[in-house]
């Protein structure tokens, strides 16, 4: 009985304790964060320092533009002054007697009293405007300026236009760098599952020919042949564990990540359909550089109309309300008005600075035209790389089936005693070799896809 219960005991403490071992096993692992490449992408996107940097760019450029509209409105503007000065600023003297008629002073000499007359007699001092207050409330409305405040809202517009591509530029290159980065780290997590394979099948090989060794019909220098594959691949084993944990801390870094020990997810052996080529002609209408090309072609437009009208008069008219109290009452008056401005002198510089913006935007077309050419053969280029990159994969995948029955004949070989361990050893680097030439193919032929949707706009 006694023996029966400790029997029950000791089953359920191993119950128990294999319970604790998968609990603590896998518990690491699902608290690890799980990564789609599409989910890598949004989050560089989210936090990446140049997506913001360029944000705030937009965000300035309508303010720019919401800047520019309000010209269109009358300019009110409001002055006020007050002053009290140590005199006053109108002075002057009276002398009535040397003004004076002979007939008004016979006058004055029958109806005056004496002291009267003899103060006719001296000069008066006269003093006004020592202190006072004036204030104005003025509204002035540009009836033509040239184009100048139609033309500037243009011009911020294109600035607005311009600030969004360079958005979506920044945001090609965030995604491309982040896609980079996810793919490198999937390659190297592919090859540590190479090295994975590749050491279990060192194992097997080395428990035969361990057997062999012992039965004495292999010598034991082809087990010190396995042991030192074995040692290597432990030494790559190394390096790729080192390569990932750096490749996911800049992943981290670069895309806003709190946590390091994520994981990523995707799809190694999904079949891949071939990319079709696009109309270039078409397609280059729809990318941001052209576009930017085609805004910096319309500034410069826009800044030769500006130099034009900078030399044009200006036509405004207004209205406004006064204020002051400087000969000792409160006075105040309404007045409307009109104002022509012509410049003159200035148009010997002006003709200059309109040249000057013409032959800006003739460099502007041009370089348009240029540069169209260079995005097109950018184009051709990113398509070659597809193309290449896709029959590097279709070449790797047949390397990895020939790699794979060459191991299988050489070990058939060996296990038969008609061949060395040195040719079953290179077959199996060969295997080694095509499996990690397939993974950077594919590794390569993802961000060749990436590049040229970003060639053609896509």
């Amino acid at each position: 009985m006694r023996q029966i219960i400790q029997t029950e005991t000791r089953r359920e403490g191993k119950v128990l304790s294999v319970l604790l071992f998968y609990l603590f096993a896998f518990l690491p692992l699902s608290a690890q964060q799980t990564y789609t490449l599409e989910q890598i992408k949004d989050s560089a996107l989210h936090n990446n320092y140049a997506i913001r940097s360029a944000k705030y760019g937009v965000e300035a450029a309508q303010q720019q533009r919401k800047e520019a509209f309000t010209k269109y409105f009358p300019n009110v503007s409001g002055t006020g002054l007050w002053f009290n000065a140590n005199k006053g600023m109108a002075q002057t003297t009276l002398n009535l007697s040397e003004n004076m008629s002979p007939e008004l002073g016979a006058l004055l000499a029958q109806s005056l009293p004496p002291e009267a007359l003899a103060a006719l007699g001296n000069p008066i001092s006269i003093s006004m405007m020592k202190n006072g207050t004036i204030g104005s409330l003025m509204a002035v409305q540009p009836l033509f300026a040239g184009g100048q405040i139609i033309n500037g809202n243009k011009l911020a517009k294109v600035g607005e236009d311009v600030s969004r591509l360079q958005l979506q530029l920044s945001e090609n290159e965030v995604e491309k760098t982040a896609e980079q980065y996810f793919w490198q780290l999937a390659s190297l997590q592919e090859k540590m599952k190479t090295i994975e394979a590749v050491d279990t099948l060192l194992r097997d090989i080395y428990k035969d020919v361990d057997v062999a060794v012992r039965a004495g019909v292999a010598m034991r220098n082809d087990l010190l042949q396995v042991q030192l594959r074995q040692n290597d691949i432990e030494s790559q084993r190394l390096k790729l564990k080192n390569g990932i944990s750096i490749v996911r801390l800049l992943l981290s870094q670069y895309c806003g990540l709190r946590d390091t020990s994520f994981v990523i997810c995707y799809q190694s052996d999904t079949p891949l359909v071939p990319l079709s080529r696009q109309d270039h002609n078409k397609a280059l209408l729809g990318t941001p550089e052209y576009q930017l090309l085609g805004k910096q072609v319309e500034a410069a437009n826009l800044q030769k109309k500006l130099a034009v009208g900078q030399n044009l008069p200006n036509v405004a008219v207004g209205a406004g309300y006064n204020y002051h109290n400087l000969l000792e009452n409160n006075h105040s008056f309404g007045m409307v008005f009109a104002t022509v401005s012509v410049p003159i002198s200035d148009w010997w510089g002006g003709s200059h600075a309109i040249k000057r913006r013409q032959i800006e935007h003739q460099k502007a077309v041009e370089q348009l035209e240029d540069n169209a050419q260079l995005l097109k053969i950018r184009m051709q280029n990113a398509w070659n790389g597809v193309e290449e990159s896709y029959q590097q994969l279709q070449l790797a995948k047949r390397s990895i089936e020939q790699a794979s029955e060459n191991l299988r004949l050489n070990r058939n070989y060996y296990r038969a005693g008609t061949s060395k361990m040195s040719d079953l050893l290179e077959a199996q680097l060969l295997y080694q070799q095509s499996l990690d030439k397939h993974t950077d193919a594919f590794a390569d032929y993802q961000n060749k896809l990436l590049e040229y949707r970003q060639a053609i706009g896509q």
